[in-house]
């Protein structure tokens, strides 16, 4: 579901092509050759790269091609600015890059109108001890009334509390808690073993008799959040607003390619 950015051969070129025709970068060339400079340096390819990262010049028309990859290429999704940054970050350099990130977002009509804001609500907070080891404390939801897609018209949410890491398990609502207990044991205990603790909220599916006393088989103590202060399931709360701000996205991203995408 989450794309990675892969610098394509024509996009290749055409940095190459901009490296060539900047009068800075052609400097920065100049004074590799003189000096030994640890930050800068030219590969194999010939593109110049600055702290490992190819070095994008001055180049509005070229940025706006590596923006527009980035943030509304069919598998992109509309990454909020700190993702897009992240993943940007991680290959390419050029001053400002933060600030013209913000302004795509910013005028990007799909973001504006299916983007919600996300506040805290007022109140007490109840603070939970930090893990000490991936998927050894998880927290657990749904999300309900999603379009159906191949049958499935819900996602169960099942997120690690140490590394923010998670599943989406598409689901029926419809399933019955065996097959949900066998789901949760073929992609969870499966991948990662037994978790020690899980926080939920007090959902009928996890009140159920068959639960417990699958809980009290495989030695996991289910923790319910707690009354009053929701804010204890943050973890899959928050990874829920994340997903469905996604899910937002897709059917305007596939409108024009005639295709049913959710789960």
């Amino acid at each position: 579901m989450i794309a990675h950015l892969c610098v394509q051969p024509n996009l290749h070129e055409k940095i190459k092509k901009a490296q060539q025709e900047d009068s800075e970068i052609a400097k920065i060339a100049q004074s590799i050759m003189k000096e030994d400079n640890p930050e800068f340096m030219i590969g194999s390819d010939g593109i110049l790269r600055f702290r490992n990262r190819i070095y994008i010049p001055n180049s509005p028309e070229l940025k706006r091609e590596i923006l527009s990859e980035a943030h509304s290429a069919g598998y992109s999704i509309h990454p909020g600015g700190t993702k897009m940054y992240h993943d940007l970050r991680e290959q390419f350099w050029w001053l400002g890059m933060k600030n013209d990130i913000i302004k795509v977002i910013s005028r990007c009509l799909v973001c504006q109108r299916v983007k919600i804001e996300h506040q805290r609500l007022g109140g007490l907070l109840q603070s939970l001890e930090i893990p000490t080891w991936k998927w050894e404390h998880i927290t657990m939801d749904f999300i309900c009334g999603l379009p159906k897609s191949k049958g499935c018209d819900a996602i169960w949410v099942i997120v690690d509390r140490l590394t923010k890491s998670a599943h989406f398990l598409p689901i029926k609502m419809t399933h019955l808690l065996e097959y949900l207990s066998k789901l949760y044991i073929d992609e969870i205990v499966r991948l990662h073993g037994v978790p020690t603790s899980i926080i939920s909220d007090r959902d009928p599916h996890f009140a159920s008799r068959l639960w417990s006393s699958l809980q009290k088989v495989m030695g996991t103590k289910l923790s319910f959040g707690t009354s009053y202060h929701p804010e204890t399931d943050g973890k899959s709360e928050k990874m829920i607003r994340t997903l469905e701000d996604m899910l937002r996205h897709v059917p305007w991203t596939f409108e024009k390619i005639g295709k049913n995408i959710y789960l």
